[in-house]
């Protein structure tokens, strides 16, 4: 009997679509669920789902207690998911290299970001200065820079995020999820398209996260007629 093998990104427990498909409205019980549908496929199927540790682990951690979890899905985590620390030294490809290079890719982005913000809230005051007759940026009203200075700054941000982080690694987290999966010849479930582009091109197989607890679901239908899972 082959035994499945998965690496999960953060998002194969956090995506909006899973807790939808699952009809669950908040985020803890849409963790919840997806962990006890991993400990029932272990149980009965010997599937094994992996975390990079500590990064996803970390990530997990704190996405439950910012979003006032019970200590039972907490508990489930340590349970049900297996942590282990990807090999960035010996995976055949440059990995710690690799690893550096996307956290000060991070790092960058988000500079550049905080740059150009800066820049349109000096500009967006200087011309409320011109327009206002006010005598200097203290007349200005706080109340109308952040209505609507704050409000194109928030769009900004949205489309610079999109624009440049859209399908790149840009987390150390994302580039351990694809490590671990290419040292155990596991699939990966994330919702990142970044994590899905990489792992086309590391010969990784990739499952989408929203699709991720219908395949347990499935596998755990058909475990009793064909006496475990017996595919890849």
């Amino acid at each position: 009997m082959l035994r499945q093998r998965f690496v999960l990104d953060t998002t194969a427990l956090t995506d909006l679509q899973v807790r939808e498909k699952l009809e669950q409205d908040g985020m803890c019980g849409g963790m919840r669920e997806v962990l006890d549908l991993i400990a029932s496929s272990r149980l009965n199927l010997g599937i094994s789902c992996y975390v990079p540790f500590p990064s996803v682990y970390k990530e997990l951690q704190e996405f439950a207690h910012n979003n006032g979890c019970d200590s039972d899905v907490i508990a489930k985590i340590d349970t049900w998911l297996v942590k282990k620390a990807p090999d960035r030294y010996n995976v055949q490809i440059p990995s710690k290299v690799f690893h550096e290079y996307v956290s000060h890719m991070r790092e960058r982005i988000n500079k550049g970001m905080t740059i150009a913000e800066e820049t349109i809230w000096e500009a967006s005051t200087e011309c409320l200065l011109t327009e206002s007759k006010a005598e200097s940026k203290k007349d200005i009203s706080f109340d109308i820079e952040r209505r609507v200075i704050g409000s194109h700054i928030g769009k900004f941000r949205n489309k610079y995020r999109s624009a440049l982080r859209y399908g790149i690694l840009d987390s150390a987290p994302d580039i351990d999820v694809l490590i671990l999966a290419k040292e155990l010849d596991a699939a990966v479930v994330a919702s990142d398209f970044g994590i899905q582009k990489w792992a086309e091109e590391l010969g990784v197989r990739f499952v989408p996260a929203s699709t991720f607890p219908m395949i347990l679901q499935e596998y755990l239908k058909h475990a009793d007629s064909s006496g475990g899972l017996s595919h890849e």
